[in-house]
């Protein structure tokens, strides 16, 4: 077994443990160990599919000290006229340069690739199975508490039959390489109601795909944000922070959860595929408006529950059978993006457990808690700085989550030195913009009146409305 020190341990070069690296690195003089599974620095996105984009724009993804993008708008696609969605391969290729760019040049930093952590400050290497134990001055770092599950390293909890053709999206783009034994495939079946099958289905529609071809098995219709209304960019002012406002209103009059969805749907803030359906699911995953009509040409959606098994000539679901074609395709798009693990305290001894403190923004999150590690003594108060927001499943998550998001963004504006922390950073998805608008700006500044009227009255409501929530 081999030796090594380190101050900060962490375990995971995902997005959350690089974003925290690198906030830590350049607010303290600490040296910082990063273990991680995965050959290269990216986590999941190491994994993930190749058409797969971001939810959010760009500008506000990564980490603190190296841009992502350099603020451009998408000219094509269902994301035009929009602030540009980096794709997996270049989050990839970005976290990459993060790493040997900035990390590892920094002389505080030592990355251990392809190694499995062990606890007590113990990792093994994947390859040579040599074991090194660390000695970690002042914190273990865990960014893996809420790592996402992706398509490609998931184990589809359906029976497959015989014959029976199953990928998951990663396999798409390489259809052309079919062999001769395995002719191209006519017919598609999507499983899954999240946005990995969304991706998908858009992807094989604006690849050709005839829309009557594919089926699309949705066990929950799903809420989705808006695009549209958070961009950062200053041309998108009155969009982006009126659309906060108008959130809020919604916040602020819902009497329940579904009357809160249909306010919010009514002022743009969230999209709906099917129209005449109230969704039961909601993950915040975010669209815009012609990503839906691309879906609404799908008009063979199969609404039977979960997939059972899928056999040559049928699909078993918890409600039925459907019968499908002979070679057709299978796309397994089941593994949920977030982990519903309970939320727990950040800061617990010698233990940092990196989760959200801004919905729905891993990154900045991150970053804050480093800052937050940086500077401040108490646990105590660097938990009420932290509170850990829980993720949704259901739109009846949301309020709850939203509120003690709102709670952590009401602290940290009390703080000046945090507060100015926050708008110097290029996480922060709208202080900029805010901060930016002109003071003899009359529209601008009544807009920002509005949204700061608004938030209270809807901090006001939110224990009303989690009251009108069923057991």
């Amino acid at each position: 077994m081999t030796s090594a020190a380190t101050d900060y341990l962490v375990i995971g070069s995902g997005t959350t443990g690089l974003a925290f690296a690198d906030t830590l690195v350049a607010e303290t003089d600490a040296h910082v160990t990063i273990v991680d599974r995965h050959g290269r620095p990216g986590g999941h996105w190491n994994d993930a599919y190749s058409f797969v984009t971001l939810h959010q724009p760009s500008a506000y993804y990564g980490v603190n000290s190296l841009e992502l993008c350099g603020g451009r708008k998408d000219t094509v696609g269902v994301n035009k006229g929009l602030q540009e969605l980096a794709s997996g391969p270049e989050i990839s290729g970005y976290f990459n340069r993060v790493m040997n760019h900035c990390l590892l040049p920094s002389g505080r930093v030592a990355y251990h690739p392809l190694c499995n952590y062990l606890g007590d400050g113990r990792f093994e290497s994947l390859l040579s199975g040599v074991r090194t134990q660390v000695v970690v001055r002042k914190k273990v770092v865990d960014a893996t508490y809420y790592s996402p599950k992706v398509p490609s390293t998931h184990e589809p909890r359906f029976r497959i039959g015989q014959g029976v053709r199953v990928v998951p999206p990663n396999a798409l783009p390489g259809l052309w390489h079919t062999s001769r034994d395995t002719p191209l495939p006519k017919r598609f079946v999507v499983i899954g109601a999240g946005k990995t099958a969304m991706d998908a289905c858009v992807w094989l529609i604006q690849s050709g795909t005839d829309p009557d071809a594919i089926a699309w098995v949705v066990p929950r219709d799903s809420w989705l944000l808006n695009r549209a209304v958070q961009q950062n960019g200053p041309e998108f002012f009155n969009a982006t922070i009126g659309g906060q406002a108008d959130q809020m209103q919604a916040f602020a009059q819902a009497t329940s959860v579904e009357d809160l969805f249909l306010r919010l749907e009514a002022c743009g803030a969230v999209l709906r595929v099917d129209p005449d359906r109230m969704p039961t699911m909601f993950h915040a995953a975010t669209v815009t408006a012609a990503e839906v009509e691309v879906l609404r040409r799908i008009r063979k959606l199969v609404r039977l529950g979960r997939v059972q098994s899928l056999e040559a000539d049928e699909m078993v679901l918890d409600q039925g059978r459907v019968p499908v074609e002979p070679g057709t395709l299978f796309i397994d798009c089941t593994a949920s993006a977030v982990d519903f693990r309970p939320p727990q305290p950040v800061f617990q001894g010698d233990r940092i457990v990196l989760q959200m403190v801004r919905l729905p923004q891993p990154a900045f999150s991150a970053a804050l808690t480093a800052y937050v590690e940086a500077h401040y003594e108490d646990e105590a108060h660097k938990n009420r700085l932290c509170a850990s927001v829980s993720f949704m499943h259901t739109p009846a998550g949301y309020p709850r989550s939203m509120m003690a998001s709102m709670m952590n963004q009401f602290l940290w504006g009390q703080d000046k030195d945090l507060r100015q922390w926050i708008r110097d950073s290029r996480l922060d998805s709208f202080g900029k913009l805010m901060a930016g608008a002109d003071r003899q700006d009359a529209e601008k500044q009544a807009i920002i009146a509005r949204l700061k009227e608004q938030s209270m009255a809807a901090m006001a409501n939110m224990p009303r409305l989690m009251a009108a929530i069923p057991a």
